[in-house]
């Protein structure tokens, strides 16, 4: 165990201990406030006077058995939500329960629709149980899914995130001291499922996330920590549509001016069913991160990378010190995936001539980033015990000449994959002690300011 985990495991006791308060809390059960689990009466204020009564003194907000349909409901300082098993929030389909309210969307500040349940500027707060909180995306995934096919021909592919307003289903805001776990269930959420934003010591232990009952549900990541520090995740079960657990830290211009990197950060014991990658960095990077931490994840058939690392000439962004080791990938498409100009049509947004009645983020997002603070730069990175079966490639790996992948480690990899892939514009990177085998008999291509140490073993085959 590293230094940094040892560290987050005794902050995590910590801040349980707070989080537990020493004597038993006080319990204002949610019904005696009005709230009705009949799943058809709206208890958004019936709810959220449970917690700001239990706000007061700080207590515990608990519900009787039942389906609870509610809008955006905010937890406060010193309260414990407690979801027993049998107890379901529904999210309401209507737009109008969810206020708006600054915050960052997709790499860009903005205002957006409150989450579900929302933690913003608030401290020592727990959301525990094993009940569920359900987003009920489909309602707010066919919008966007109808948005995006009528954008892509007029060439604002990179406006439908932003133009389809769905909630979130849970938002960690300038916040710290916040525990999610204890076998909650999280599902169908409209767009993220738990973004931690802004805040520090936040603790996820024990979440199962399901995104993908009802259809396809579209920017359904899992757990996003944006622009953040001191986070633990551990012991999440993931089956989401887009990135499972991922770092982010700001896009382009706006993340830029923002300039917060994601930090001290542990992702460990978990698996991934479905989702973008196991483990995912980026692609909004502008803020860079440091100290990260990655270990005992599985990811398995259907998920298309193992490591992926994706930015853009726009986004600018750096890491340090990010150690990725001791991960198992059962039938991924790509064992290591890093790529710098990531999905142009999303990636660079450019407003079309003729275009000109726009909102306020248009033009946000097309401002020019001048190539010094737009190419990304990621160094010292070490990637080790990885085992992949059944990959289609085992690198695919490409940056910039002017702005090379420099300083990587990559050892004790055991990869068996269809063909070896390529490795492009990387400097000084060492592999050693790996096994690569490969169905065609292939080696990876090296490209573009190939392995820089000639006494390293080829490939960084076992000696």
């Amino acid at each position: 165990m590293s230094a940094l985990a040892r560290i987050a495991a005794m902050l995590w006791l910590a801040l349980s201990a707070v989080a537990a308060g020493g004597a038993a809390p006080r319990v204002l059960v949610a019904n005696r406030y009005g709230a009705s689990g009949d799943g058809k009466t709206l208890n958004t204020a019936a709810i959220q006077k449970a917690i700001d009564a239990a706000a007061a003194k700080g207590g515990r907000v608990r519900l009787d058995p039942g389906v609870y349909l509610t809008g955006a409901l905010f937890l406060k300082s010193g309260v414990t939500l407690d979801l027993d098993e049998g107890v379901t929030l529904i999210g309401s389909e209507s737009l109008n329960d969810y206020p708006m309210l600054p915050t960052r969307i997709a790499g860009v500040e903005m205002t957006w629709p409150a989450a579900l349940v929302n933690v913003r500027d608030q401290h020592d707060v727990t959301i525990t149980g094993k009940g569920t909180i359900d987003g009920d995306g489909p309602i707010w995934w066919k919008p966007y899914w109808d948005l995006r096919a009528s954008y892509t021909p007029k060439g604002l592919r990179w406006a439908s995130d932003y133009d389809c307003r769905r909630p979130r289903l849970i938002l960690i805001q300038n916040s710290s001291a916040v525990w999610l776990g204890g076998g909650v269930v999280l599902k169908r959420s409209g767009f993220w499922t738990v973004h931690i934003l802004y805040s520090h010591n936040v603790h996820v232990n024990g979440v199962t996330i399901r995104n993908n009952e009802g259809g396809r549900g579209p920017s359904t990541d899992g757990i996003d920590i944006d622009s953040s520090a001191h986070v633990l995740v551990e012991h999440a079960d993931i089956d989401v549509n887009d990135d499972a657990l991922c770092l982010k830290a700001g896009r382009d211009a706006d993340g830029l001016r923002v300039n917060r990197p994601t930090e001290h950060v542990v992702l460990r014991d978990s698996i991934i069913r479905s989702g973008a990658a196991a483990v995912t960095i980026g692609s909004e990077t502008s803020g860079g991160f440091r100290d990260i931490e990655v270990y005992n994840i599985t990811a398995l058939a259907g998920v298309p990378s193992g490591v992926l690392f994706k930015s853009a000439h726009t986004r600018g962004g750096f890491t340090e010190d990010i150690r990725i080791h001791d991960l198992t990938l059962e039938g991924v498409a790509i064992a290591i995936h890093i790529t710098m100009n990531w999905n142009p049509n999303y990636s660079y947004a450019v407003v079309p001539a003729g275009l000109f009645d726009v909102p306020p983020y248009y033009k946000v997002l097309a401002t020019p980033v001048p190539e010094a603070q737009g190419l990304p730069h990621f160094r010292d990175v070490h990637i080790w015990n990885i085992k992949a079966t059944g990959a289609r490639q085992a690198f695919n790996v490409s940056a910039y000449p002017n702005a090379p992948l420099e300083n990587f480690r990559l050892d004790h990899l055991n990869i068996e994959a269809t063909t070896a892939g390529t490795i492009a514009n990387a400097k000084d990177w060492v592999l050693s002690d790996n096994n690569i085998r490969t169905a065609d008999g292939s080696k990876p291509t090296f490209t573009d300011n190939p392995i820089s140490d000639p006494k390293d073993v080829p490939y960084g085959e076992p000696k």
